[in-house]
């Protein structure tokens, strides 16, 4: 399959030929082109970086399987080596434009960061826990990432802190507190990912907060943290549609401030009607559903024509919504055959409805191709 820019550089030059552009335009369209490539990650950059994952990988387990054979001052040299000659050696191949490899390499001194933590730590008796480990971790690549300017290692913070939001958000029941820490970490981390260019990272961000509601919700009470969430998502929703240039600018997810506020907008109405599901009265639940199919309608009339993620997340809502209901509010009234005869006939009007919308978003762009 070409790459994006190939499939762009064949377009530029068919404008150019049938005189929709002068070649000046086309010039400095290939130039932007060129420059976005070499910004982004490239199918060899990310092997590259797997490669180096596996490689850092398999240093630490031979450390680990021979630790008590390697004396202790060779055993401390030896990670610390690693993980000098990562940063070191990564930051000198991205100033000689060598990219891919001086990011692979600092990936395997984040990765022998990580692993030096619990090796040493072990070693000396240290005291603490997974996740006071993870932190330490997550604070020194968040250094690394700011000093470097690292995409890639910004990606990898936003990971360590999701690691240590999950460790501590399922085990929140032993502990005193709830992680609300993770808060100042997405903070400090979406700021970080405009200094490295990483926009990447501020879409795991982005999504690493609708799951930090989502545990907040199962340790609070659930409507105090689902409804504020609708209602967030609905306004972001609709400031990403009619004020789109604006929220772009400012938020710099490449268009895509729409899908992330539809997903936190069903993850919300989702939270809700799990909770009212259970009452006597389904009046709340039928209300909450039918919210949650006008916002799917609308999100996929405002915005899908632009979006085809989108508008996949708003099938998969549906698809759910339509499970859901049927499983609250019609199981008792159809028997196990009836089950699969009323399944079979929502999945066939849930493929009809997806045919016909995709149908319609692709006839405009045909009739102006026609034009």
């Amino acid at each position: 399959m070409a790459s994006y820019s190939s499939r762009v550089g064949a377009d530029i030059a068919r404008w150019l030929q049938a005189g929709l552009i002068d070649a000046s335009t086309a010039d400095v369209l290939r130039r932007d082109v060129e420059a976005n490539e070499r910004n982004s990650l490239s199918f060899g950059s990310i092997l590259a970086m797997m490669a180096a994952l596996l490689f850092g990988a398999a240093v630490l387990i031979f450390v680990a399987a021979n630790w008590e054979a390697i004396p202790r001052l060779a055993r401390v040299a030896a990670l610390f080596a690693i993980i000098f000659g990562g940063y070191v050696g990564g930051a000198v191949l991205k100033t000689r434009d060598h990219a891919a490899i001086g990011e692979a390499l600092l990936i395997v001194a984040v990765a022998a960061f990580g692993g030096s933590i619990a090796l040493i730590g072990q070693m000396y008796h240290l005291s603490g826990d997974e996740t006071s480990a993870l932190v330490t971790w997550g604070a020194g690549t968040n250094l690394a990432a700011v000093a470097l300017r690292s995409n890639p290692l910004t990606v990898a913070s936003v990971g360590i802190a999701d690691a240590w939001l999950f460790l501590r958000g399922f085990d929140y029941f032993g502990r005193a507190e709830f992680p609300h820490l993770f808060v100042v970490m997405a903070i400090v981390l979406f700021a970080i990912s405009f200094w490295t260019r990483s926009q990447a990272a501020r879409h795991l961000v982005i999504l690493s907060i609708i799951f930090y509601l989502m545990l907040l919700a199962t340790h609070q009470d659930t409507l105090q943290v689902a409804i504020p969430l609708v209602v967030a998502s609905a306004l972001l929703f609709a400031a990403a549609i009619f004020a789109a240039g604006p929220a772009d600018r400012v938020l710099q997810l490449g268009g895509r401030l729409p899908l992330h506020a539809l997903i936190g907008f069903l993850t919300g109405l989702a939270m809700i009607q799990f909770e009212l599901a259970g009452e006597s009265n389904n009046s709340g639940f039928a209300i909450a559903s039918a919210v949650a199919l006008a916002g799917i309608v609308a999100a996929i009339v405002l915005g899908g024509r632009e979006s085809r993620g989108l508008r996949w997340v708003a099938y998969a809502g549906f698809a759910f919504e339509l499970a859901i209901i049927y499983v609250v509010m019609l199981q008792s009234m159809l028997d196990t055959a009836g089950f699969f005869l009323a399944a079979a006939v929502l999945l066939g009007l849930l493929a009809l409805v997806i045919l016909r919308v995709e149908k319609r978003m692709r006839a405009p762009s045909v009739e102006g191709a026609t034009a």
